[in-house]
């Protein structure tokens, strides 16, 4: 770090004060009424602020660095990154962090963000080969690991139906390590809507079930499709699986009775991105 930057740091005002009103509405925004209100959301760690930064900095309302972490070379460089696009840097003592952030052992700094979502119609119009839809599913990490899976497998989108989640829960957006800021994410949604708009798009659904009839490497891939990913604990309702085109398993060789959602998930896509990838001549990224 240079000695001007040093001498600008030192000359930065510190926010030390938990209970003042800047702090407890920012804290506020991990509670999903505040988050409605205000459409901004907490992403955590620096791994999250870098990729909202490197790839959606237009979303990027305010960052919030703990002095110390402020230090560190990492977190200099996400600072000096905020700066360059406009964003306000602010330096903070341990328990603002601690008051701001929803982490149980807050990662050194804050960013506030705008929301990020957009409208499925523009998600269909771009012709989607490969699409993400999670109904109903509850549990924010694996919502998060999902939506990361969904990114690492070169999905077109992400869907969440209106019984799903919150996508800006703080733990669904850690849980997404910043893909959350790589790809197109659609929230509130009805499902069998959705399914008749997907269909009349072109894109076929396959309900991803553990009791399905077609195992997963018989599936047909190679057109465009959408995954339905159910319930944690109650998979998706028979109504909608007599919907989708076909309702496919992952096999199991083993002993394991079943795969948790994330799992099976991650599995399913990368299925597709395989089938897709492979016919298209793509390599994927060692």
């Amino acid at each position: 770090m240079r000695a001007g930057e040093r001498n600008e740091r030192r000359e930065t005002p510190v926010l030390t004060n938990p209970r003042s009103e800047r702090v407890r509405s920012i804290g506020a925004l991990s509670r999903r009424s505040a988050r409605e209100r205000s459409g901004l959301f907490l992403a955590e760690g620096p791994q999250v602020v870098q990729e909202a930064l490197t790839h959606r900095p237009d979303v990027v309302k305010d960052l919030y660095v703990e002095t110390s972490a402020a230090a560190t070379p990492r977190w200099a460089d996400l600072i000096a990154a905020a700066a360059r696009h406009g964003v306000g840097v602010h330096l903070v003592d341990q328990r603002v962090l601690a008051a701001i952030s929803d982490a149980q052992t807050p990662q050194g700094g804050v960013a506030v963000c705008r929301k990020v979502d957009v409208d499925v119609h523009t998600v269909l119009a771009a012709k989607p080969r490969l699409l993400c839809v999670l109904a109903q599913v509850r549990d924010p990490g694996n919502a998060g690991t999902v939506l990361r899976g969904a990114d690492a497998t070169g999905a077109d989108a992400v869907i969440l139906t209106d019984a799903s989640v919150d996508l800006y829960n703080p733990k669904v957006v850690r849980s997404t390590v910043g893909s959350l800021f790589h790809l197109p994410v659609v929230i509130g949604v009805e499902l069998l809507p959705l399914m008749e708009a997907m269909h009349a798009a072109g894109v076929v659904a396959y309900a991803a079930d553990g009791r399905g009839p077609t195992q997963l490497h018989a599936a047909n891939l190679d057109r465009p499709h959408a995954w339905i990913f159910g319930n944690e604990a109650r998979g998706l309702p028979d109504q909608i699986r007599r919907s989708c085109d076909d309702v496919v398993r992952v096999p199991i060789y083993g002993r394991a009775e079943s795969l948790n959602l994330a799992m099976a998930a991650t599995v399913c896509l990368y299925g597709s991105a395989a089938a897709q990838h492979r016919h298209v001549g793509d390599s994927p990224i060692s």
